[in-house]
């Protein structure tokens, strides 16, 4: 027995019954969850609107009307809702928005699937994962991106001034960032990371401008050692452990690399917190930032620069480390001991 044919119109009727009451769940409205015969009624009519003999496959329209799903729930709820807020309270409606997009992308791929099995090869167009994930990404990220990096951003100032954050929340923002990059993280190095380095370097050099006038040597480095942890531990709190090297050596450039030759730049007598500086450096593991420093250092009367340099570019290699970082302390310390007996 020949199977009776459903016209498109009547179809998705039955459809768009079970996507309102779906964005309903998705708003908090009472509403009890799908049954099981609900869903096998949806999953069954897209079978049937898809398997159709031509002209009455409608596979294709069924294709189209999914990714408008989105479109349409995106442009009457979403976007006010996130428009109306602002700073800390327009990051937490973003994630909340986020986590129900997730959901809606879920449950309606699984009303739709059997367009995934046989439609989406056969035609060459992207799955029904990758189509509502780029429906957030083309209507909400692209307009909210620059307000939430700026809001990310601002929570992390407040929080090297010694103020608390909610770091979830900023986790979870920025695993938005991630994730909207559908595997790559260019989104999130062009969107956040770039500008997040820009503020991260302009704060240290502030910060050293004050500190290398107030402290001294062994004072400014011990400000300057926990000012290295916090930033690790914020990118094992928050950031993308893609981060960690980039955030690390800006600290390390405008705290270390750009201080140090403040004291180069100072009469002989200061060349011993000079030297202190480079033990400091070499201590902290700031392997790259003391090769620069030297390389720039006019301080050496009885080493070669080249010579120490060669040697520095030899020893710092992972399976040497440790060897080389005590060797070049004891270079250091016979330095200091010899500019000090000259004093």
């Amino acid at each position: 027995m020949e199977r009776k044919t459903i016209d498109l119109d009547q179809g998705w009727a039955h459809m768009q019954s079970g996507i309102a009451k779906l964005k309903r769940i998705l708003e908090g409205l009472p509403e009890p969850q799908f049954s099981s015969e609900e869903y096998m009624m949806m999953y069954t009519t897209i079978y049937n609107l898809c398997t159709q003999k031509p002209p009455s496959d409608y596979s294709q329209q069924i294709y189209d009307k999914y990714k408008g799903c989105f479109d349409e729930y995106i442009r009457t709820k979403v976007l006010s809702a996130v428009r109306d807020k602002h700073d800390e309270f327009m990051l937490r409606e973003l994630v909340q928005r986020w986590s129900n997009h997730k959901i809606f992308v879920r449950w309606l791929s699984r009303f739709f699937h059997y367009l995934n099995r046989y439609y989406v090869p056969r035609a060459s167009v992207p799955p029904l994962n990758a189509v509502g994930l780029s429906a957030f990404r083309d209507l909400v990220y692209t307009e909210v991106r620059a307000n939430a990096r700026k809001a990310v951003i601002d929570l992390i100032y407040k929080e090297r001034e010694g103020e608390q954050i909610d770091g979830s929340l900023l986790k979870n923002v920025l695993d938005i960032f991630v994730a909207i990059g559908m595997g790559e993280i260019v989104q999130y190095e062009e969107d956040f990371e770039v500008q997040m380095l820009e503020d991260t370097a302009n704060y240290y050099k502030s910060k050293a401008t004050i500190w290398i006038e107030s402290d001294s040597c062994p004072d400014y480095m011990i400000k300057a050692e926990d000012c290295l942890k916090r930033e690790r531990e914020r990118v094992s709190h928050y950031l993308h452990a893609s981060t960690e090297q980039k955030l690390v050596e800006t600290v390390q450039h405008e705290l270390l690399v750009n201080r140090a030759s403040n004291y180069s730049r100072r009469s002989t007598q200061d060349a011993v917190p000079c030297l202190e500086m480079i033990r400091w450096m070499i201590s902290l593991g700031c392997i790259d930032s003391t090769i620069k420093y030297l390389k720039g250092w006019i301080l050496l009367p009885m080493y070669s620069s080249s010579i120490l340099l060669m040697r520095v570019q030899l020893w710092f290699n992972w399976q040497k480390k440790v060897l080389a970082i005590r060797r070049l302390q004891v270079v250091l310390a016979l330095r200091i001991k010899s500019l000090s007996e000259n004093s």
